[in-house]
């Protein structure tokens, strides 16, 4: 299925989306047998069901016009990012300073692949972490993934 490229449907949305004060985080289209385009969104405070269908009915006829599929049926979903999303922008970094992430490597280092620690620096190629006074730096190439550590209080 031939479909507009997710810049040109962001670059649609966006104007809806700063005009409610939402952050559009991703925009996802997967093709099968169900196409679906997914628009993650976030929000000071955080995303609750709400703030999903206010923009989901915002953003219906933005996408009627700009027709992301080319005249072929897809199914939209908004949602919130989740609590385990990946990192991946430069905002990303910068909203989780001084927050505690979850960082797993391609290939160990110092002998391990799983790190937790503070995010204390991003340089927009590597960031660094403290966990119990040791500062560790990471390059972005070499993480599978990194994430905010998730807490739970009981």
């Amino acid at each position: 299925m031939k479909t507009k490229t997710i810049d040109e449907i962001q670059n649609a949305l966006q104007p809806v989306a700063d005009e409610m004060g939402i952050e559009i985080v991703e925009v996802e289209f997967k093709q099968g047998k169900a196409p679906a385009l997914t628009v993650y969104i976030d929000i000071e405070g955080g995303v609750d069901l709400d703030t999903c269908e206010k923009f989901h009915r915002a953003i219906d006829p933005v996408l009627d016009e700009v027709d992301p599929t080319l005249g072929a049926p897809y199914t939209l979903n908004v949602s919130s990012p989740g609590l385990d999303r990946p990192l991946k922008t430069a905002r990303d970094f910068e909203k989780r300073m001084g927050k505690k992430l979850e960082v797993k490597l391609f290939a160990p280092l110092k002998g391990k692949k799983l790190y937790e620690g503070t995010l204390v620096g991003y340089d927009g190629n590597c960031f660094e972490i403290e966990d119990k006074g040791e500062k560790i730096k990471f390059e972005l190439s070499k993480v599978a993934k990194v994430c905010e550590a998730i807490e739970f209080d009981f």
